[in-house]
């Protein structure tokens, strides 16, 4: 009886792991304003970043998420985003409010998404001339350069080889590999890899 209490003391109690638990899934609040989200300057917001680099930290302790960052915690639960009338705004009319703002919203969303859910930390790359940049599983930006560059495209639409030319060489001049992202009417998305070869 005594040996049974001994091994029993040191773990946590039922309350305390579902108190924990439900600590651990309280969703971060954030704001929606001027097309952009800022999150409230909070230890669950700072993990975001920390974590898995969603956003960008500010020196206030809030994070500022990208319209698409924002998207994806809101549809995983993760983020509540109010707008400037402390409305909340649901995943529907934000979505709807996004693609107004950004052009190719919902193609680059559906890559986005299946990229984060498939484990990898993706990051804007604009400043290379990308959609996204993409880092191996278990880098973050700032420990080793992203590995690839992605281009999200809809299964429907169309490039011409001048584009495509263009799109290789922002790959190959920022020593990433160029991924195409083809977003079906299902919104399945399949990866093609695309590489110089020299004849």
């Amino acid at each position: 009886m005594s040996k049974k209490k001994e091994t029993e003391e040191p773990l946590p109690k039922k309350e305390e792991k579902e108190a924990q638990a439900r600590e651990h899934k309280e969703p971060v609040k954030a704001t929606f304003s001027n097309e952009r989200v800022l999150t409230e300057s909070s230890d669950n917001a700072r993990e975001f970043y920390n974590q898995s680099r969603y956003g960008n930290l500010l020196d206030d302790g809030r994070v500022q998420l990208s319209l698409i960052e924002a998207l994806y915690l809101i549809e995983k639960k993760r983020l509540v985003a109010y707008d400037s009338r402390n409305k909340e705004i649901y995943f529907e009319p934000f979505l709807k409010k996004s693609q107004k703002v950004e052009p190719n919203f919902w193609v680059r969303y559906c890559v986005y998404k299946d990229i984060r859910n498939r484990g990898y930390i993706i990051k804007t790359a604009l400043k290379f001339g990308a959609d996204f940049r993409i880092y191996d599983r278990g880098v973050k930006p700032g420990e080793d350069h992203a590995r690839w560059v992605v281009f999200p495209v809809h299964e429907g639409s169309s490039l011409t080889w001048y584009e495509f030319s263009a799109k290789n060489r922002v790959a190959h001049s920022t020593k990433k590999k160029l991924l195409l992202g083809i977003v079906d009417a299902e919104t399945d998305v399949t990866y093609y890899e695309v590489r110089w070869l020299r004849p």
